[in-house]
């Protein structure tokens, strides 16, 4: 369906990826992973036709419908919810605004009437079953959307951002090129897009930094490393496995090496000059000549080393929430709520955007006061927060380690060490903190967490715009901390690793409180 030739990419003098020879089949769903930095997008939008690539070519089937999701959240402002996804056909869109315009003519010629024929007949081409109303309806009902004839403008920036994912769904295309689809869905959204593409029988590749959704969706992976971008059938977990598999073998080999060309160092050194082992050292300098260790690379991304400690033990009184009430605009988002957090708990707070996930880490770290109730934070608290704003607050031009030298982190050697574990080299450190991608933003974020050593962390979405890698890594950490943590998240799997609690926001005031994983809780639910 999708073949791709002989394809390189460079920018200037650096070369993303060379001479990648692919063939993308028909009912394979491809996930392209990569550090970050490593050419993802770019060859997603070689693949579409957004960018075009320094040498090489790409062959897409004639006749096949292909979808591209769009990045553009503004693209739609002055259309309708529904109109914006039935764009998405824009043949069948242009025909039925076409059609609206002349029923609106005072009288119907002859001309008229024909071209009426004609849109008709495109209509039908496109929607044989003429479902397009309810299909558009179903979709955006499916990712909570249910004021349909409201306008782009009136919504907010993450809705935005669902009904372009509708519009990508809605024509049912042939080859699906998805960069990021589950960007500000909520997890029961992203649930519903994982069964939809299970459905997709054509060809699909997709970039997530979501470890639970690639596993869900993806039967091939694809790996851009070295250059080179590489395939392999399975899941992204089986990728895992085999590519540390192959490192391990790759580090025992090298390091057979080294020691080989080490051994044979010594003796041409120790016996070059004597007459009688000339003879030996000549044919070892032979050996060593072509033996070539730079040949067994290991993995181009590297992983933080992510390590929260605590300053002081936590007492046995840590979080407590009496009587919450909080109304935005007659919206009710706490009614009566009830909380208090335990000794070892780490609780994931989970539910739809827009339920008060925010309004909760920002009403226990004292950023907002609840319209009544009472909120009691035990003395031994020391407090460390990740806010979902977390890119907008980094700004500025201090250098990283200056941006985090505070009255409580004043070591500067320890502040580099800290960047140095969240993959900031030396001269990287050296970068304005207002210059830095959003990933980049989140891991200094996370060095300021390492460096506070607070006791009790609360953690708004802290996994948004962090790679694979270091959502993984992330998990650990909080597995591994000693004391309590409150981690708003939608990634399933970065859940799975720390939760052992769930607090559940439905909406509307209406919370559960569930002890037990993720994994338990949704059994508890029936839904997994």
């Amino acid at each position: 369906m999708v073949e791709v030739k002989s394809l390189t990419m460079r920018f200037a003098s650096q070369v993303l990826f060379e001479d990648i020879n692919l063939k993308l089949d028909r009912g394979n769903r491809y996930g392209l992973i990569g550090a970050n930095g490593a050419g993802k997008s770019t060859f997603l939008k070689i693949l579409s036709g957004e960018a075009e690539c320094s040498s090489g070519e790409i062959f897409i089937d004639t006749g096949l419908k292909v979808g591209v999701l769009g990045q553009d959240q503004f693209a739609f402002e002055n259309f309708t919810l529904k109109d914006a996804v039935l764009y998405g056909n824009k043949r069948l869109y242009d025909a039925i605004k076409e059609k609206e315009k002349l029923y609106m003519s005072e009288e119907f010629t002859d001309e008229i009437n024909n071209r009426l024929s004609e849109l008709e007949m495109i209509s039908a081409e496109e929607d044989p079953t003429y479902e397009y109303e309810t299909r558009c309806e179903k979709i955006l009902s499916s990712l909570g959307l249910f004021d349909y004839d409201k306008l782009m403008s009136e919504i907010e920036t993450s809705d935005k951002f669902k009904v372009l994912l509708a519009q990508v769904l809605f024509p049912k295309p042939d080859v699906l090129f998805l960069d990021e689809p589950t960007n500000n869905l909520d997890i029961d959204a992203i649930a519903w897009l994982e069964n939809e593409l299970n459905r997709h029988d054509g060809t699909l590749v997709v970039i997530s930094h979501d470890r639970h959704f690639l596993n869900r969706v993806c039967t091939h992976i694809l790996d851009v490393d070295f250059k080179k971008i590489r395939e392999f059938s399975g899941t992204y977990d089986d990728w895992y496995i085999a590519s540390n598999l192959v490192a391990k073998q790759a580090e025992m080999e090298r390091d057979k090496k080294l020691k080989e060309k080490e051994d044979l160092e010594k003796f041409i050194a120790r016996f070059s000059a004597n007459a009688s082992k000339a003879k030996q050292a000549t044919s070892r300098q032979k050996r060593l000549e072509k033996l070539d260790v730079s040949d067994i690379a290991t993995s181009s991304r590297r992983d933080p080393s992510i390590l929260f400690r605590l300053n002081r033990e936590i007492g046995n009184e840590l979080v407590e929430l009496k009587e919450i009430n909080k109304s935005f605009d007659d919206k009710v988002i706490f009614k009566n709520f009830n909380f208090k957090l335990e000794k070892g708990d780490k609780v994931a707070v989970v539910g739809s955007n827009g339920v008060g996930k925010s309004t909760l880490c920002k009403i226990i770290t004292g950023e907002l006061k609840p319209d009544s109730g009472s909120v009691h934070i035990g003395a031994t608290i020391e407090l460390g927060y990740f806010a979902q704003d977390t890119n907008n607050k980094i700004k500025g031009n201090l250098k990283l380690y200056e941006y985090l030298q505070d009255e409580k982190n004043k070591d500067l050697d320890e502040i580099r060490k800290c960047l140095g574990r969240m993959l900031f080299s030396g001269a990287e450190q050296e970068k304005a903190v207002g210059a830095l991608s959003g990933g980049e933003k989140h891991r200094v974020a996370l060095s300021h967490l390492m460096l506070l050593k607070p006791n009790l962390l609360v953690l708004d979405e802290p996994n948004n715009h962090l790679d694979l890698e270091a959502i993984i890594a992330l998990g650990e950490a909080l597995y591994k901390f000693e004391g309590s943590a409150i981690c708003v998240s939608h990634d399933r799997e970065l859940i799975d690793a720390f939760a052992n609690r769930i607090l559940h926001l439905k909406g509307d005031g209406e919370i559960v409180d569930f002890r037990g994983s993720f994994e338990e809780y949704r059994e508890s639910l029936g839904e997994n």
